[in-house]
């Protein structure tokens, strides 16, 4: 109740104060790394370590393959799986292209108690290697959300009912053939404009109108077989511009959101096109690591949209490497250091000025040295949450004198055969105090709030 001598000013700012209150206590994951794509979660009142048996369990919801991470919004949990026909098995080598006969499907979930909402499913015979389904976050904004299949599949879809507003398939309507891997990028929305990693001729990106699916503009080759890479756009403000960022396997590029015209482009020709992380804006400087490549570090020109190179450590062999060599966890850069998942797993720290490594650590990814060995880092403030490919969640500090592990829950176990071993390759999604992880058989929430 309002005080009595609260004059209209006064209940002006409580009100304004209750609301914004309560948007920050039901913070959203609307998109792939959160509400503004930079992998930080800003919830408060969450547990300072788990307690014994792990942290409260909400509800587990069977779900199909995928390496999808969930979306949350309002009442909603949206995610993309793959569903095979009986008596059809995923390959038992995943770098098999073999066709293999396969759906999709977007689900709608209620948040109060994982209960299917609606589902959209639609034919998608798989041709990629690593089959184990979709790979990129829904995108929900403005009651519609958004989805890229593993095979190209672009959707517009009621975020209420699941009925298709627009679809496109890259394959039928542009030509475009799928990447080895698969349509990994996020789509990204920037106004009218639906931004997304095509692959072809001046076709790398494209902009879609949000509304109609209509093709607003192209922009930049992707001629090889790994088509426009397997990275996502982000949006900087360098150099006096608004600047859309696009890391492809021929190197990196800054274009004008508007139109797809080019400011800039920073030549990296990367083997097997393993543009995978997303890259890292820090101040005046942007980030980028390949797992083959090694790592770039680019100044930003603050007068106009060029760049200088102000470091790029080469990697010496595919097993000693240096630096930093990411695969498909996206680095974070804090207070001057860098901090990511190397090529074998092992979880780095670098000196932001040099690329000088600080130390390493295997211990929040596999355990011990494994080819794509991996973890997902989330910072929430002065700690981080990270999320293991074994279906661990730690809570953790990074800082440049070491890794110090506050406290560890396995949610879900590693699964397989679409892998070379079993393991979690999944970003999850943090919003209302609570975390969603899923594997290829089951999607969970899990509640981190405190007592």
């Amino acid at each position: 109740m309002l005080p009595m001598c609260c004059g209209r000013r006064e209940l002006i700012l409580l009100a304004t104060w209750a609301m914004m209150t309560s948007f920050a206590a039901a913070e959203d994951w609307p998109e792939w790394m959160g509400a503004q794509r930079d992998g930080v979660w800003h919830e408060t009142g969450l547990v300072k370590e788990f307690p014994a048996g792990g942290p409260p369990v909400r509800w587990r919801v069977k779900v199909g393959g995928g390496y999808s991470g969930p979306a949350v919004v309002g009442k909603y949990v949206y995610v993309t799986d793959k569903q095979l026909p009986t008596g059809v098995k995923d390959p038992a080598n995943p770098f098999s292209r073999d066709r293999q006969q396969a759906t999709e499907r977007v689900l709608c979930l209620n948040d109060s108690d994982g209960s299917v909402v609606w589902k959209r499913e639609y034919d998608c015979p798989y041709t990629v290697s690593y089959p184990a389904g979709p790979r990129t976050t829904p995108l929900v904004r403005d009651g519609r959300v958004y989805t890229l299949g593993a095979e190209g599949h672009l959707l517009c879809l009621e975020a209420e009912t699941g009925k298709v507003v627009w679809s496109k398939h890259f394959a039928t309507d542009f030509g475009t053939k799928t990447p080895v891997w698969g349509f990994s990028s996020n789509p990204l929305l920037d106004g009218d404009k639906l931004i997304v990693f095509v692959g072809g001729k001046d076709s790398t990106a494209m902009a879609f109108h949000k509304d109609t699916g209509e093709v607003l503009w192209k922009s930049l080759d992707s001629l090889t077989e790994h088509g426009p890479g397997y990275s996502s756009p982000i949006i900087i403000e360098a150099g006096g511009k608004r600047q859309l960022i696009v890391w492809h396997p021929a190197g990196l590029s800054g274009l004008d959101p508007e139109t797809g015209k080019p400011y800039w482009t920073q030549s990296m020709t990367l083997q097997s096109g393993m543009s995978c992380a997303t890259p890292r804006l820090n101040g005046d400087q942007l980030f980028v690591s390949a797992f083959y490549n090694g790592s770039l570090l680019l100044n930003l020109n603050d007068k106009e949209p060029t760049t200088t190179v102000a470091w790029r450590r080469h990697g010496q062999s595919e097993k000693i490497t240096d630096a930093l060599h990411c695969v498909f966890s996206t680095p974070v850069i804090d207070n001057g250091h860098i901090y990511g998942v190397c090529s074998h797993g092992e979880l780095r720290s670098l000196d932001l000025k040099t690329g000088d490594r600080e130390w390493e650590t295997y211990q929040p990814t596999s355990g011990k040295n494994a080819r794509w060995g991996s973890a997902f880092l989330v910072k929430n403030g002065d700690r981080y949450v990270l999320f293991s490919e074994q279906g661990d969640l730690i809570l953790a500090n990074l800082t440049p004198e070491g890794y110090k592990e506050i406290s560890r829950a396995h949610l879900v176990d590693p699964t397989g055969p679409a892998q070379r071993r079993d393991v979690v390759w999944v970003h999850p999604a943090f919003a209302h105090k609570n975390v969603y992880v899923r594997n290829d058989k089951e999607l969970v929430s899990v509640s981190l709030a405190a007592e």
